[in-house]
């Protein structure tokens, strides 16, 4: 998911469009669709905003956001670029998330109501801005008509409209009235040169909340007469329910009843304590269906065989096979990647209430518009009986882009009269996930006398998630998130990469995580080119040098990280420092990982160094934040991060068997945001791609073991 899809590529400009006089506010609408057939449809009727800039009487600025806060900081970036354009500070900005509404809210890249790809701040960085300058010049004219003065020797400042020349000066809520006849300006133009707000580090608009509780997530919703659900599946996956006895749980206090479905049980109750007592003390029987014998060993078998395979070409460049056949000597190498859940911190949680004709939904989605969608579709309703409202998320990861769950909190609350809050244990969280599938690759390298790659040849074994998640993104049998970063940043004449298709057993889910392709294919790559590096007898950096384009910002972003590190600094002895890079999601990104290992073969990685040039930085210190979670992220998977199935179930339930980095663990991380005027690339997701292969670079440079699957074996890697 890292260029946008053509299929829904944007308009030339926004279509920007003014709801006049409603309700004594200006309501300046915007569309990040592209969709041209919908914007001409939209304008030539009552044309309801994708994203809103209300300015009410009393001044005050309200921003409804379609993009999902999850901590990567959307709702103040977005703030701050309408803020930049209107001329007003981001504190005086009050952001909502915008409804469940793909019609209304669809990123203009990704062709829904979607927060990932790391692709908010890249498809909102010319709508929002155009939102904002929109506003100030219509709110500009209306001074300047009411002062009967030239437009341009009026201008915007502080929240209000400003006319030097007289001393006169009017705030932006005294304007609405007359702002809202003032024809809406068509492409206007965006501030150049030094900004105000854009590259600052700024205080973000939503962590008080966060601080002082206030912040409402998807787990803390309350409704009136509220009721609170446990759920579990079939620990069999794809397994169905049997039957079950009811009295047990409908025998303890506060227990209201049980709800059961075709492959889950509910236990509905006044409180969630009750709830879990109810739903402990049910044995139902299951049908385990066809994944009984479904294990681990033959999942990995199955993409063993698949390597085997001749697939589809997903790209090729130059003559690989003749230069492959021509090359010098030869590298080959298999590489195994487990299955990965997301962990995030909060668990699956939904709050729904079902009445007669409709459906309310209280969440934190990442794709509210298809968990609309969704939910209609289940409960046999239309999309317009059905709402969806949006709430900040305690990790998504890309979990909370499936929306099964939120589907089956409807379900239940059908069965209820009342609102009613469906919270998963960590346990069913763990055990019922959406997860990265197992990756394979198989990677042969021609090299010429020297050692440099002349033919690159990667074979790609895994799930096709876009031919149903995004089909957009899947081609003539190939999904182009798994083939994507398949050979790197490097200027290689002759390469093929091809992709065998191999899905998960019926049952088994499968989706994004976070990173997507790259944090598969980056591990990969970067492992391979450090090998490389290491038989020619050249510094990895060196190497890697030669195999970029001359003046390219990846080569600019190799060369700082390289000089942040001191990696040339001496190191004690079983010490090393390893390097990776990576271009994707339009940022470019390099990190240096130093790791120390003791004799039983255990690791610490007490530094990491990490360049990234994402463009222009609308926030700084943002993306510190984005980069430093990416990273504990990606050293959690490379360390820990395996999840098995025995007997068709998820073995692992929590995080004393999948484990994550703790804070005796992190290393000491230093990001260094290089200055850039490009637009903005994404760094939700850049972070993640690059910590495994770096940490296992240092490995190679430390015992001469090049390690091929994931996570970290300390059995493999005893120096003794």
């Amino acid at each position: 998911m890292n260029a946008p899809n053509p299929a829904f590529a944007p308009t030339r400009r926004a279509v920007l469009a003014i709801a006049a006089g409603v309700a004594g506010e200006l309501a300046l609408s915007f569309r990040l669709s592209g969709n041209t057939a919908m914007a001409q449809s939209a304008e030539a009727s009552s044309f309801r905003p994708n994203s809103v800039v209300r300015i009410d009487r009393d001044g005050t600025v309200t921003l409804v956001v379609p993009y999902a806060e999850m901590g990567q900081g959307s709702l103040m970036s977005v703030a701050m670029l309408v803020a930049e354009e209107l001329e007003i500070e981001p504190s005086a900005v009050k952001t909502e998330h915008a409804i469940g509404d793909n019609v209304l809210y669809a990123s203009p890249l990704l062709g829904e109501q979607i927060t990932g790809g790391s692709l908010s701040l890249r498809g909102a960085w010319k709508p929002m801005r155009q939102a904002g300058a929109a506003a100030r010049m219509m709110l500009v004219e209306a001074a300047a008509r009411g002062w009967s003065v030239p437009i341009s020797s009026c201008h915007a400042e502080a929240g209000h409209v400003l006319h030097p020349a007289s001393g006169r000066r009017v705030a932006y809520g005294t304007l609405v009235q007359v702002a809202s006849t003032v024809p809406v300006p068509q492409d206007p133009p965006l501030k150049t040169g030094t900004l105000r707000l854009i590259g600052k580090t700024l205080q973000r608009i939503d962590s008080p909340a966060k601080v002082n509780g206030s912040a409402i997530f998807g787990i803390d919703v309350r409704l009136p007469g509220m009721r609170y659900a446990s759920v579990m599946a079939c620990p069999v996956l794809g397994g169905t329910l049997r039957r079950v006895d009811q009295a047990p749980a409908l025998a303890i206090c506060g227990v209201r009843q049980v709800v059961e479905l075709p492959n889950a049980i509910a236990v509905v109750a006044d409180h969630t304590g009750a709830a879990r007592k109810g739903l402990a003390a049910l044995k139902p029987e299951w049908s385990d269906g066809a994944n009984a014998s479904l294990d681990t060993a033959g999942l990995v078998a199955t993409c063993d065989a698949a390597l085997g395979t001749q697939g589809l070409i997903a790209e090729t460049k130059g003559e690989p096979a003749r230069a492959m056949s021509a090359a010098k000597t030869t590298y080959e190498a298999d590489f195994r990647l487990p299955m990965l859940a997301h962990a995030a911190l909060e668990p699956l949680c939904c709050t729904a209430h079902v009445r007669p004709g409709s459906c309310e939904i209280w969440v934190g989605s990442q794709a509210p518009g298809r968990a609309r969608n969704e939910v209609a579709q289940a409960l046999g309703l239309p999309a317009e009986a059905v709402q969806v409202n949006n709430h900040l998320i305690g990790g998504g990861f890309g979990r909370r882009l499936q929306s099964e769950w939120i589907t089956q909190a409807a379900l239940i609350a059908r069965q209820v009269d009342a609102p009613v809050k469906v919270t998963w244990s960590r346990e069913e969280d763990m055990r019922q996930g959406s997860y990265r599938f197992h990756n394979h690759s198989r990677i042969k390298v021609g090299l010429d006398e020297r050692g440099m790659p002349v033919s690159w040849d990667h074979r790609i074994v895994g799930p096709a998630v876009m031919a149903w998640f995004l089909p957009g993104y899947f081609r003539n049998g190939i999904d182009l998130d798994v083939t994507g970063g398949a050979y790197g940043p490097y200027a290689l004449p002759n390469l093929s990469v091809d992709f065998v298709r191999n899905d998960p057993p019926s049952g088994l889910m499968v989706g994004n995580w976070r990173g997507v392709g790259d944090t598969r294919n980056g591990f990969i790559v970067e492992s391979v080119i450090d090998e490389l590096a290491h038989r020619a007898g050249r510094d990895p950096v060196d190497y890697r040098r030669a195999l970029l384009e001359p003046g390219s910002r990846m080569l600019a972003v190799l060369d700082r990280a390289a000089k942040e590190s001191g990696r040339d600094g001496a190191l004690p002895r079983n010490s090393a420092r390893g390097v990776a890079i990576l271009s994707a999601f339009g940022s470019h990104i390099a990190l240096v990982a130093q790791v120390d290992m003791n004799e039983q073969g255990r690791i610490r990685v007490p530094r990491m160094t990490c360049v990234v040039d994402c463009g222009r930085a609308v926030n700084p210190g943002i993306v510190r934040q984005q980069i430093e979670g990416g990273i504990i992220f990606g050293l959690s998977a490379a360390l820990y991060g395996k999840i098995t199935v025995r007997n068709g179930q998820v073995e692992q339930s929590n995080f004393h068997d999948y484990p994550v980095v703790r804070m005796n663990e992190a290393p000491a991380i230093e990001v260094v945001v290089m200055d850039s005027l490009e637009e903005p690339g994404g760094v939700g997701e850049p972070g993640t791609a690059v910590v495994a292969p770096a940490v296992l670079n240092a490995i190679r440079s430390i015992t001469g073991k090049r390690l091929l699957a994931l996570p970290l074996d300390p059995a493999m890697v005893q120096t003794s």
